[in-house]
């Protein structure tokens, strides 16, 4: 068997160790071949949405809810809210997905399908299969290294509303990255409204690094906010200065309190909440984005 082998690396333009007989530089330009792009209209079809709401509302909410103590808030603002929608949330954990999906109201949940990044979810097919059947996820490009058709107008299109996290990349620190301006200029583009949502204790329960959360259940938040229209004439980056201030709004709430945060916005004194604003090591914004949230009693809250 060994000869035989030898013998195909040989006739392959090799020599006995492998490497090529022919110097690199005279050797023809072959230009890289494009990857793939992973099929998802697959997780769409009616077969696909049953499996995914037993997997959801049988594995991945109560698996969520038992590591965590979440606490919902907001969610009478979306009761007469009619899809499609983006919802669009600071991103810091691996849970931020199951919680708002285990969060958003029913009529709203059942068809939602969420951005996910090419270059980490979809680089291996077995990794982008699941991904795409557990969270109805479509692949987002980051970098424009692989000049992805980008699905989001289309699924707009047909009725599904969008779970995007627009600063590109789960929080190295706990605080917020600068939201870019995707989602905002889709919704301008397509006339939809945004749903800002703020995540507090994600970072804490389980930080950027960790494969499972970490013990004690440590109290989590997940707070909607009033859907954002865009106004006639409104710029991309208008409206997403806009999304920017509400989820700013809604993080301070669970310092301020409801009242307090909207004070402390009508006098200008919030601004996102991004770690560089602190003038501490990075080590101390981190150990202080690990604080475990306190206060409230826990209550359970999920889709009903």
């Amino acid at each position: 068997m060994g000869l035989i082998r030898d013998v195909k690396v040989l006739t392959g333009g090799r020599d006995w160790r492998g490497r090529s007989r022919t110097p690199r530089s005279a050797a023809a330009h072959e230009p890289p071949e494009p990857p793939r792009e992973f099929p998802t209209g697959w997780a769409r079809t009616q077969v696909a949405q049953a499996a995914r709401r037993v997997l959801q509302r049988g594995v991945l909410t109560p698996l969520t809810w038992s590591q965590t103590r979440p606490e919902v808030q907001g969610r009478e603002r979306l009761d007469a809210l009619k899809g499609p929608v983006v919802f669009v949330a600071n991103h810091s954990s691996h849970l931020d997905t199951p919680l708002i999906l285990g969060s958003i109201p029913q009529h709203l949940g059942k068809r939602v399908a969420v951005g996910a990044a090419a270059d980490y979810f979809f680089d291996a097919r077995w990794r982008a299969a699941v991904t795409a059947l557990v969270f109805n996820a479509f692949p987002v490009e980051r970098h424009r290294s692989r000049r992805l058709r980008s699905l989001a107008p289309y699924l707009l299109a047909k009725g599904w509303s969008l779970l995007l996290f627009p600063e590109g990349t789960r929080s190295e620190d706990g605080w917020m990255s600068p939201l870019r301006l995707g989602a905002a200029h889709l919704c301008v583009t397509q006339g939809v409204p945004i749903v800002p949502i703020a995540l507090r204790g994600t970072y804490a329960a389980m930080p950027r690094g960790r494969n499972w959360p970490v013990p004690g259940r440590a109290r989590v938040v997940v707070r909607y906010g009033t859907p954002l229209h865009p106004a006639e004439g409104e710029g991309a980056r208008a409206f997403n200065a806009r999304v920017g201030e509400s989820i700013t709004q809604l993080w301070a709430e669970e310092d301020l309190g409801w009242y307090g945060s909207l004070r402390a916005q009508a006098r200008g004194e919030l601004a996102l909440p991004r770690g560089q604003q602190f003038p501490a090591a990075s080590w101390r914004r981190t150990w202080e984005s690990t604080r475990p949230l306190v206060g409230r009693a826990p209550r359970r809250a999920w889709r009903s």
